[in-house]
């Protein structure tokens, strides 16, 4: 009898590790042949003479072999859910941890496929080329009271729009906003388009494989032309901001944050114009950090105080520092650039140059790092 019991056990132990690899696509078939196998193993073992296999050791076999047929699949590593996340500058779907559980990236970059897709629903949709003139293409405006921005803006501040309260006692809204801020004025503080803003979150957030939990720090996000995508992106309270400019946070805070719905996701912007950075991080914290068009209207010796506080915030070997246009401020010194770099804990990496998607534009990126030890 004991003879019988070790091999009935020697025997599941190794069916169910040649199994335990498997996705348990088809339970019920499986089971099945699980038990149909060992019933007729048990029955055609040679039965030793004073010794009988009673029906009460086959049903309890069978239940043994039920109860661990459900358990192993479940205990074993080989079928816990796993995905390796892949760079997000591909273009493909990638997972991450948030919580404990696993959520879905945002992809960061157009597929060829997805341009594609674009392509063909404008054609399905026999769209035609858009108006060259801006006579031609107001012409196509329709709707109950087409207005031009600055006819929306004073329509807003003679009628305040075509419903309202008259009486302010019975107003409801919750955080009012500046008419200019309502007709988006603010996009044209810019020497390129709005849409700009994506085109650099993809480059750079592509650059360095950006996770939602990395830490960024944009110094001078205006309006958040870029950092709105950042801020989407990224878990919450994990981008930064230094801006000294009044109008650029009003819009910021007043306008774009509540009108893109990303209350929730608490970014931390500053007003400060010292290149004090004291308050936006620990040191050794930071992912990424990038200045669009920014140094280009700070005094050299400012930048290279900035530059130098910043390097400590930089994690080591992953962190990255991003500057746009050029670094004047480092080639006015020319062979000194680079020595100067080191003193303050960095080095230069290159330069890259990202197109626009929507319009014939293109930017140049320089990339700085903490030496490599």
């Amino acid at each position: 009898m004991i003879f019988t019991f070790f091999f009935f056990f020697w025997f599941l132990f190794s069916l169910l590790t040649k199994r335990k690899r498997k996705l348990r696509d088809d339970t019920s078939s499986d089971l099945t042949h699980v038990l149909r196998t060992l019933l007729g193993s048990l029955m055609a073992f040679p039965q030793t003479k004073g010794i009988k296999v009673s029906v009460l050791l086959l049903v309890g076999s069978a239940s043994a072999a039920l109860l661990l047929f459900v358990l192993l699949p479940s205990l074993s590593p080989f079928s816990s859910f796993s995905c390796s996340p892949s760079s997000p500058a591909s273009g493909s779907v990638s997972y991450a941890a948030a919580g404990g559980r696993h959520r879905l990236l945002d992809q960061i970059s157009p597929t060829a496929d997805d341009l594609e897709w674009l392509r063909s629903q404008i054609q399905r949709n026999s769209l035609p080329d858009p108006p060259s003139t801006p006579s031609a293409w107001h012409s196509l405006r329709k709707g109950i009271n087409p207005r031009t921005r600055a006819q929306q803006l004073d329509d807003l501040l003679k009628y305040k729009g075509i419903s309202h309260y008259e009486d302010e006692t019975g107003n409801h809204t919750e955080l009012p906003c500046p008419a200019e801020l309502l007709v988006e004025e603010h996009h044209s503080n810019y020497g390129e388009p709005w849409a700009g803003g994506r085109d650099v979150f993809e480059f750079l957030a592509s650059s360095v494989a950006l996770q939602p939990s990395d830490l960024v720090l944009e110094v001078g996000c205006g309006t958040l032309r870029v950092g709105l995508h950042f801020i989407r992106y990224l878990d919450t309270g994990h981008f930064r901001c230094l801006e000294r400019d009044e109008l650029s946070l009003l819009a910021a805070f007043r306008y774009e944050l509540p009108s893109q719905g990303l209350l929730h996701k608490r970014p931390l912007i500053l007003r400060g114009e010292d290149m004090d950075f004291s308050r936006l991080g620990d040191d050794s914290s930071l992912d990424l950090i990038y200045a669009s068009a920014v140094f280009l209207h700070i005094p050299d010796q400012l930048v290279w105080v900035g530059l130098e506080r910043l390097a400590v915030k930089l994690k080591p070997r992953k962190g990255r520092i991003f500057m746009s246009h050029n670094m004047k401020f480092c080639w006015r010194i020319r062979e000194q650039c680079h020595k100067r770099l080191e003193k303050i804990g960095l080095e230069y990496v290159g330069n890259y140059t990202h197109d626009s998607l929507l319009f014939n534009h293109y930017e140049i990126w320089y990339e700085l790092r903490r030496p490599w030890k």
